[in-house]
């Protein structure tokens, strides 16, 4: 279905909700402070019901992605603090990619045609390198965040490339981001005084967080390298 009023339900769909979100202030309940002071409570609805929590935090990761709001990150901390390392970044993991898929296949659905239409001219190009490089492009950009999460989503959904495509390189372009983010969380947890914050563990993970972007920049431009130089030899 892709007539104009089900355009207009779903774009008005997805306005009131993020309306919502922010007239009744449901981003308090996404910071960390708040869920500092929920941990244990969090913890314990955890252990009793394992399936149920995972399904309800997945449920309100993929919401959150899916509708670009802000807080992504302070689940991804809060995940690993609840999860664990593995399963956290198994859980955030698949929450994100379903919530960027979601957020990249509303974008398609809702403004691509008109892009394109509009600046068909100016876009040949650019279709031309998604269709040839669009994968490896996306990867870069997973990889090494210079451009906001929500906005690679957003802006990749105008584009042609295989929306099979996109989920699956997000996945994997994501995925060491997400596993940084996540042990930084599991260090989280365990602060419970002030010397907490000066511990090993949270140091390190921190550390990495800072460093992670310009190990990732190195890894894209050392595979970027492998692949011209492939590209250039004699068939």
């Amino acid at each position: 279905m892709n007539t104009p009023i089900f355009k207009w339900m779903v774009a008005g769909a997805v306005i009131g909700l993020v309306v919502l979100f922010f007239v009744f202030d449901l981003g308090q309940y996404l910071s960390l402070a708040y869920l500092k002071s929920r941990q244990e409570w969090l913890v314990d609805i955890y252990a009793r019901h394992t399936l149920w929590a995972i399904g309800a935090y997945m449920l309100v990761y993929i919401m959150v992605t899916a509708l670009s709001l802000p807080g992504a990150a302070v689940m991804t901390l809060a995940g690993g603090a609840l999860f664990g390392l593995v399963t956290g970044t198994v859980v955030i993991s698949f929450a994100s990619t379903i919530g960027a898929t979601l957020a990249f296949l509303v974008s398609r659905f809702l403004l691509k045609n008109w892009v394109q239409d509009r600046f068909k001219d100016k876009l040949h190009a650019i279709n031309q390198g998604i269709e040839r490089d669009g994968a490896f492009y996306l990867f870069t950009l997973r990889l090494v965040p210079v451009f906001p999460f929500f906005i690679i989503n957003l802006v990749m959904g105008l584009t042609p490339i295989r929306t099979i495509r996109f989920y699956l390189v997000s996945q994997v372009g994501m995925l060491p981001g997400t596993l940084v983010y996540v042990n930084a969380g599991t260090q989280l947890a365990q602060i419970d005084s002030l010397k907490g914050i000066l511990s090993p563990g949270l140091l390190l993970s921190f550390a990495l967080l800072g460093i992670f972007p310009l190990l990732a920049r190195k890894g894209v431009a050392f595979i970027n390298r492998k692949r011209k130089g492939t590209h250039h030899e004699p068939v």
